[in-house]
């Protein structure tokens, strides 16, 4: 009410900003994106040999790290340059869809202090338009316009400043979590490269099918 009209705008930035932020933050969660244990899991039975088709579609179901590991086993018989290509061509639509609403939540950010100054200018221009029909007369009655005034700096501020750290600690959030899936790949890739193992491999904990032997 004290800001005038253009504050409804910026309370419409503010609500769309929290929800972007409380749904990324339950969707990159580290045990949502990098379930533990999971790299382990899969090195072990595929150095075991046991790579069945439906075996590695249940494990691309799983989570981001399920779906880039499932990507370089679908190529392991090409040569490893070839299988890093599609480990990194999985990874960039990985990172699209873990950025997902961060640009716009990057724009609230720049936009909230740019509304909140316009809702000043407007203010100030509403009170000197008012001064030329008055007059000065009542100094308080203009400090009360200019801080009146204010009030869209400061809506535009607290909007922006919550969604700008936010958007920073995203991104580096999803920056550290394609470093660690690409570090699982390559251990990966060292893993089926060795010679098969003889022994069994047990079923898993992350909802991995095990491969169906024929009968």
């Amino acid at each position: 009410m004290a800001g005038g009209w253009p504050m409804i705008p910026l309370l419409v930035l503010s609500a769309l900003a929290l929800a972007i932020i409380v749904e990324r933050a339950w969707a990159l969660r580290r045990a949502t994106v990098l379930p533990p244990g999971l790299g382990k899991e899969v090195r072990t039975w595929a150095a075991g040999g046991k790579l069945a088709a439906g075996h590695i579609d249940s494990l691309r179901a799983t989570s981001p790290l399920g779906e880039l590991l499932a990507a370089a086993l679908d190529v392991r018989h090409r040569p490893r340059d070839q299988v890093r290509e599609r480990i990194e061509d999985v990874g960039r639509h990985l990172v699209h869809r873990m950025e997902r609403f961060l640009n716009t939540l990057g724009t609230i950010a720049a936009a909230g202090p740019l509304l909140g100054l316009f809702g000043t200018v407007v203010g100030m221009i509403q009170m000197f338009f008012g001064i030329l029909d008055t007059g000065i007369g009542d100094v308080n009655l203009l400090a009360g316009g200019i801080g009146k005034a204010l009030v869209s700096t400061a809506a535009g501020l607290v909007v922006a400043i919550p969604a700008l750290m936010a958007h920073r600690w995203f991104r580096g959030r999803i920056a550290e979590y394609i470093v660690d899936m690409e570090s699982e790949a390559i251990q990966l890739l060292d893993a089926i490269e060795l010679p098969p193992a003889s022994a069994e491999v047990a079923p898993g904990a992350h909802g991995i099918s095990p491969p169906v032997s024929a009968s």
